[in-house]
């Protein structure tokens, strides 16, 4: 089984990433799949473990805006489109961005933007400042079954195949993030 962590152990869930770790946790709504997203054996993994094609890409979760702010391409966004999104988190919303030199490849896939969300969920929060970074976040299940809505249910999607899971409590939302265009306000995933 994986290794499970409790709040209390987040420095050894983020040794644990820095090592190059899977990690199952929970978000606003369902449990993520997260690792470094500069590591590309861990994201190759992700994919393994979702029977997922990679050229869908995966968005980036963070604590604060300093972990997300070196992905974006700041010559293509407005100061107003940034202060509105800004405004909107810490919270529930994931904005597309144009993308910096600093997005990996693989965590983009096919996109020629990048899915950013700082959280204001605070054990996902607590990961990504444990971790020091933000980190890959993908729903927690095998391609085209229902996203983990708790521990018992990601241990049964991926067994001895993950290396840790933070068991702590989901949030309020009913649903995963909506996912929108940061320039043009388009709703790309409801």
């Amino acid at each position: 089984m994986p290794w499970t962590f409790t709040l209390a152990e987040l420095d050894a869930a983020a040794a644990l990433l820095h090592a190059g770790g899977v990690m199952a946790y929970p978000t606003e709504a369902v449990f993520g799949l997260g690792c470094d997203p500069h590591d590309p054996a861990a994201f190759a993994k992700i994919f393994a473990l979702k029977q997922r094609p990679a050229t869908q890409g995966v968005l980036l979760i963070a604590a604060e805006f300093a972990q997300v702010e070196r992905y974006i391409d700041f010559v293509q966004v407005p100061a107003a489109v940034l202060a509105r999104v800004r405004a909107s988190w810490p919270g529930p919303h994931t904005w597309i961005f144009p993308r910096s030199a600093a997005v990996p490849g693989w965590v983009a896939g096919a996109h020629a933007g990048i899915a950013l969300r700082v959280t204001a969920h605070e054990p996902a929060a607590a990961l990504c400042r444990a971790f020091g970074g933000a980190l890959v976040s993908t729903s927690a299940n095998p391609h085209g079954a229902p996203p983990a809505k708790d521990a018992p249910t990601v241990r049964g999607y991926f067994g001895d195949t993950l290396d840790g899971l933070l068991d702590a409590p989901l949030g309020a939302q009913d649903r995963p993030t909506t996912i929108r265009d940061a320039l043009t306000g388009a709703i790309i995933r409801g």
